[in-house]
């Protein structure tokens, strides 16, 4: 299987179910809310759904091995293996897009879903994948 094929299918089962939590607490609010209303409905969503998850975990950063004092807070893990973070703006930027890679970077998870409760038509849910280097035979002759 390529890489391409594999990140199709990462975590595909959990995004579908926190999707459909997503959905579930976009179609009872709407829009207008603050970010952190957002958060405690759907960690309501996520436990009467039993979605696995932990609000605002506090991820460990380091540099060259030595821990910092600085520490990310993404807004869900949920399967131990999905980061959920949630925005409510008129629209995503790319630094919204870097803090979830950050995260993924961050934790060594791979599979990411940035929400926007705060869109103009309905929300916005994308998932991100850390794209790892691949190893191939063709990255082996190009350094050697």
């Amino acid at each position: 299987m390529d890489d391409e094929n594999r990140d199709n299918l990462l975590c595909a089962g959990e995004v579908f179910r926190i999707r459909g939590a997503i959905f579930e607490v976009n179609r009872v609010m709407g829009r207008g809310f603050l970010e952190a209303v957002y958060q405690e409905c759907l960690a309501l969503e996520f436990a009467a759904r039993d979605i696995p998850f932990r609000a605002m975990p506090k991820l460990a950063l380091s540099y060259k091995d030595s821990p910092l004092q600085q520490a990310y807070s993404p807004d869900f893990v949920c399967f131990d293996r999905v980061i959920v973070e949630l925005k409510a703006v008129r629209e995503l930027a790319p630094e919204h897009r870097a803090q979830v890679l950050n995260y993924l970077r961050a934790t060594g998870l791979e599979v990411g879903v940035l929400v926007n409760f705060g869109s103009a038509a309905r929300v916005a849910v994308e998932r991100l994948v850390l794209q790892k280097e691949p190893r191939t035979h063709a990255n082996e002759r190009e350094q050697g």
